[in-house]
């Protein structure tokens, strides 16, 4: 028999109508969210067009010098333009962060996936092991773990990564025990179907939303958790400029009534404020998009 396929009239109809629900649906704050987002990955991509001055360049002999047509929001206590490493650090920040996050996801979700997929010993050993991790401060660990093996780029996202995909893990292997025992599992494992299949065609697909939000979450705690080292002075290590690190260098201006720290803990929040904005919607969206089918 041979299967008429859909006009395309029909096709444009039904994409105009997803365009409109998704238009409809979007909410100032989720707009205002995207626009932050897209502003900072600009920034981020394009530092060395953007900025006025090298990250590590001296541009000034007067340490903390004032804000001026040249040095727009001064100088640091080297005499570098703070508005120019303001924007390094934008692409440094947010580079690691992503880079690490995205480790965290690789292995927390993997993991996470298959643990509720193969369940018996294997899930009950994966899970009693991320719990005893789970036990012990993160911050604390990696503290630790960076005075051992040094405070590099790769070491940073790295242990940032391993030590987030515990919390990925317990979510991701709590909303697929929710998807495995449904009847399309079920009827996969019948036919015979491998573990990768059964992971990324039956299982991911149905709790992608779900992770995408997480995504932003997780996204927002690393970089506050990167920021936190580099404040400490473990983390992203000078002469690199990052957010956490130029709050630390100019801390002492807060009792002169200078507002320089305040700008890279301004950066932090729009972003995570932006971040947290887009999350909020994508999840009201996709609950919409559940109750409408």
């Amino acid at each position: 028999m041979k299967i008429l396929s859909e006009h395309p009239a029909t096709n444009s109809k039904r994409s105009s109508k997803t365009i409109a629900v998704f238009l409809r649906r979007t909410t100032p704050s989720a707009w205002f969210g995207v626009a932050i987002i897209f502003l900072y990955a600009l920034v981020a991509i394009f530092a060395s067009l953007i900025a006025p001055y090298g990250e590590t360049e001296v541009v000034s002999s007067m340490p903390y010098g004032p804000w001026t047509q040249h040095t727009l929001l001064g100088t640091d206590q080297l005499g570098r333009d703070v508005f120019s490493r303001l924007i390094f650090g934008a692409r440094n920040t947010i580079g690691i962060s992503l880079a690490a996050t995205m480790i965290t996801f690789v292995v927390g979700v993997s993991l996470g996936i298959t643990a509720a997929v193969l369940g018996g010993v294997v899930d009950m050993l994966m899970s009693r092991i991320v719990d005893a991790i789970m036990a012990l401060p993160q911050l604390v660990v990696i503290l630790v773990m960076l005075s051992v093996v040094g405070s590099s780029v790769f070491n940073l996202i790295v242990l940032i990564g391993i030590a987030g995909a515990t919390n990925v893990f317990r979510l991701a292997r709590s909303v697929s025990l929710n998807v495995t025992v449904m009847d399309y599992v079920e009827d996969a494992r019948v036919r015979g179907e491998s573990l990768v299949w059964i992971v990324f065609r039956e299982v991911l697909p149905n709790i992608l939303p779900t992770l995408v939000a997480e995504f932003g979450m997780r996204f927002c705690f690393v970089v506050l958790t990167i920021s936190a080292l580099s404040f400490l002075g473990l983390g992203i290590q000078p002469p690199t400029a990052d957010w956490g690190s130029m709050v630390r260098e100019s801390a002492t201006l807060i009792s002169y009534g200078d507002v320089t720290p305040l700008l890279p803990a301004a950066a932090i929040a729009i972003l995570a404020i932006g971040v947290n904005f887009v999350v909020d919607w994508f999840l009201h969206y996709a609950s919409g998009l559940r109750d409408d089918h």
